[in-house]
């Protein structure tokens, strides 16, 4: 069986999706407050590896095409069976494990999501909420440029502290917090962050 977490709309949702650590999320693209799709969005450019699944009334072909696009892994519409609704987030499951499971690696640093837990070698890294979305985002795009604008997008859910300022000083703080793990955290200048072995 699993464990599940349910949302009323999808105000709730993007906050749950956004603060906890889920396995997968199951969204319905006709949520009330901020529809589906919106979230789909927002939860997609924090949580890049989180798989989502997306469930709707809509089967025309702009609406499976719009909602992949959004970051959607999969797509179920409305009536379905339970039996097959399971079966799909099995196999999203199965997928998304194949090869290495959730347990990152780079550098000394090895980076649990699942068990929310970052260590470099046996020592625990202590990570504020903001800092551990911050190293989830990094780890994402590994060897990739991270803009500000994107990390301030995975923030959005408190944009008071999302702006440029700030950025910088969780980068200041999660470089310090990385120290001996073999990475860095680059700035390329007017682009954003870069995180990378260290030569």
């Amino acid at each position: 069986g699993f464990e599940v977490e349910v949302a009323a709309n999808g105000a709730v949702a993007e906050y749950l999706l956004l603060r906890q650590n889920f396995d997968l999320g199951v969204l319905d693209l006709g949520l009330p407050l901020v529809d589906g799709l919106t979230v789909l969005k927002r939860v997609r450019a924090a949580r890049p590896t989180m798989p989502m699944m997306v469930l709707t009334a809509l089967d025309g072909l702009d609406d499976r095409v719009a909602g992949l696009n959004a970051g959607a892994d999969d797509y179920l519409t409305k009536p379905f069976d339970f039996p097959e609704l399971e079966a799909r987030i099995r196999a999203l499951l199965r997928r998304t494990r194949i090869g290495g499971g959730p347990v990152q690696q780079m550098g000394r640093l090895s980076f649990d999501r699942d068990a929310r837990r970052a260590a470099i070698g046996s020592d625990v890294v202590e990570l504020s909420p903001r800092e551990w979305m911050l190293l989830d985002r990094l780890l994402a795009q590994r060897d990739k440029v991270v803009t500000k604008d994107q990390i301030a997008e995975s923030w959005a859910v408190d944009r008071s502290e999302s702006n440029p300022g700030s950025i910088e000083v969780y980068i200041h703080r999660l470089r310090r917090k990385l120290d001996g793990s073999g990475l860095a955290i680059r700035t390329v200048r007017g682009l954003g962050y870069l995180l990378e072995s260290e030569t």
